[in-house]
């Protein structure tokens, strides 16, 4: 799953598609601890799928755009710069 993709759902949308990889992480986890798994790359996939979805659903929460914050780090470094620069 591509963050791309998560930019297009709505809030609805990545609750539940939250709620159905957090049930599938666990059910990989019991697979796991009872030797049944055999793809345990899975478990990754899954654990940064979440990730993605917390942190696609923390900026449709707080208004916040990647590129914003991009923008922000970028102003930054030139502050530094400038105050080695007098100094």
């Amino acid at each position: 799953m591509k963050a791309e993709e998560l930019k297009t759902k709505s809030q609805d949308e990545l609750n539940k598609l939250l709620d159905d990889l957090s049930k599938q992480l666990l059910n990989l986890r019991f697979q796991r601890s009872q030797g049944q798994l055999e793809n345990t790359a899975k478990l990754r996939t899954n654990r940064r799928d979440i990730a993605r979805i917390k942190t696609a659903l923390g900026q449709l929460q707080n208004g916040s755009a990647p590129a914003a914050k991009s923008a922000k780090a970028a102003k930054a470094p030139k502050a530094k710069k400038a105050a080695k620069k007098a100094a």
